[in-house]
């Protein structure tokens, strides 16, 4: 059994902000996948399924990004899994947009969805990181997380989306490097990346 874990903001305030793509991302995967319908407990909404024949849990906090952790935690726990069998997907500055990466570990990059989860179950998790790209100012960060994707960036949000459902039964079986690269060649194909970008922020 493994825990997908989307991190965003509840309400429909935040639906389409670029700090919700995670969000967005499991709730491509549950409706790509048929999964059964949402229902609110551990302190977030779940939808239960299956990926290349491994159960999954899809879980989205509805703590706000802050508190993130406490959901994580409880469904762990509910379901006795290790950090290891975690999933995170998240927004990332420090990526191009479109670009994706899948690291197991590491630092959390001034990421507070990602801090409380580390403060909760340790770090051993993996994240999913999804670029939402930087707006070139530190002051700037918190006011452009917080805002929606522009018209123009629709496309792409969309795409890798898509990208992420449609191949994530390879993090459900540990195949990371399979996944991130058919993410990749997916979203080249749709011509977001020129053929020389080898997907590197």
């Amino acid at each position: 059994m493994r825990l997908f874990v989307g991190l965003g903001n509840p309400g429909a305030k935040y639906a389409h902000n670029r700090h919700n793509i995670g969000f967005m991302a499991v709730n491509e995967i549950a409706r790509r996948h048929g999964f059964a319908s949402w229902r609110r407990r551990f302190q977030g909404e779940t939808a239960e399924g299956a990926l290349d024949h491994e159960k999954v849990i899809l879980l989205k906090p509805t703590t706000y990004m802050n508190d993130s952790g406490r959901a994580v935690q409880e469904a762990a726990n509910f379901f006795k899994l290790s950090a290891g069998e975690i999933t995170v997907f998240q927004d990332e500055l420090e990526l191009l947009p479109a670009k994706v990466r899948v690291k197991v570990g590491g630092g959390i990059a001034g990421h507070n969805g990602l801090r409380s989860i580390s403060s909760h179950i340790g770090n051993d998790y993996r994240r999913v990181r999804l670029g939402i790209g930087h707006p070139g100012v530190k002051e700037l960060v918190h006011p452009y997380v917080l805002s929606d994707f522009a018209k123009d960036e629709g496309a792409w949000v969309t795409a890798l989306c898509a990208a992420v459902a449609e191949n994530a039964g390879l993090l459900a079986t540990d195949r990371d490097s399979a996944f991130q690269n058919k993410v990749h060649l997916a979203m080249q194909a749709k011509g977001f990346f020129d053929n020389g970008d080898d997907g590197a922020p």
